[in-house]
């Protein structure tokens, strides 16, 4: 028979469960996402506020952590397990699969050609890539202007030994290509129409006359994407959502970008026309694609070896 005292224990112990169960709950209900100063679907769902209000709705809270100033840091920080999801070029995504971090691409974006390119001085005799010969050069190491330089100088038959790669972040690269430290610039938006537009600079090559094929990606944790498969997929609704408002309403969201990135108003237009491209699932032939830029990284020795670039991608709805 239970006496007095046992039962107020038993009590006292369901108190304390049912205490610790929402706590433990709302914990498990939680999307840590990382944002980059870019003009992304992820930066203006966050602009807009609707994913917190989307998945709200299910009860599942969104926190945000950044802004990472690339791709790079925020893929430390999803390997370091501070983050679940976040967002980055496939060239990006490439190297930090074949530095083993545990990810997912889930989502592809091609960057449009306007995105992209190589930009001189206007004042530079440089008029074509074939001119970067002797030339010095900021590239962001394993990223996408490594991928951009090596690709149009391949493309354009030049030896990639004649060209000094000036390995820089993005943050320090403008400042390189304004006092004339560097010749060139091999970078992506927004800081390809800042050079363009605010650093007196011209592009002498963009994603197209470099035969770029490089993409806009959204990434996950692998574990999050094993165990939170249903939130992955209610956060890549919201995505796709986002994505067909900013089809649909280029200058709006060029402008939202430039307000979140914090430069120049009238940067807007052409950064709206230049990233306001259709978002879709990871398909065959996406993952095909990466895995070709995969192979072309480690025979231009920027990766050490072939990441398992199927092991790397998710196909959600």
């Amino acid at each position: 028979m239970i006496t007095k005292r046992q039962f107020f224990i038993a009590m006292a112990a369901t108190a304390t469960i049912a205490t610790l169960a929402p706590t433990a709950q709302a914990a498990d209900q939680v999307v840590r996402i990382g944002w980059l100063r870019g003009p992304n679907d992820i930066t203006l769902a966050k602009s807009r506020g609707t994913l917190e209000k989307a998945l709200g709705e299910k009860g599942i809270k969104v926190e945000w952590a950044g802004p990472f100033p690339a791709a790079a840091p925020a893929f430390e920080a999803l390997n370091a397990g501070s983050i679940d999801i976040t967002a980055g070029s496939s060239t990006s995504a490439i190297a930090a699969l074949a530095a083993k971090v545990p990810l997912v691409v889930f989502a592809y974006q091609k960057m449009a050609a306007g995105s992209e390119g190589i930009v001189v001085k206007k004042d530079s005799k440089i008029t074509s890539i074939k001119d970067l010969a002797g030339k010095k050069v900021a590239v962001n190491r394993g990223g996408t202007g490594e991928y951009l330089l090596m690709q149009g100088l391949a493309t354009n038959g030049v030896d990639p030994k004649s060209v000094e790669r000036v390995y820089l972040s993005p943050s320090d690269s403008g400042p390189s290509f304004t006092q004339g430290h560097v010749d060139a610039w091999a970078t992506w938006d927004p800081f390809l129409t800042i050079a363009e537009k605010a650093y007196d600079g011209k592009v002498v090559a963009d994603g197209d006359a470099i035969r770029s094929d490089n993409a806009v990606v959204l990434v996950a944790s692998k574990a999050f994407a094993q165990s939170k498969a249903e939130q992955l997929q209610l956060v890549f609704d919201v995505i796709k959502s986002e994505n067909a408002w900013a089809v649909a309403n280029k200058s709006e969201a060029g402008a939202i970008w430039v307000k979140e990135m914090n430069v120049p108003a009238d940067l807007a237009q052409k950064i709206g026309e230049n990233n306001a491209v259709p978002t879709t699932a990871v398909s065959k032939a996406d993952a095909e694609q990466i895995g070709k830029v995969a192979e072309w990284y480690a025979k231009n020795g920027i990766i050490p070896n072939i990441p398992d670039v199927p092991a790397g991608v998710v196909t959600l709805k």
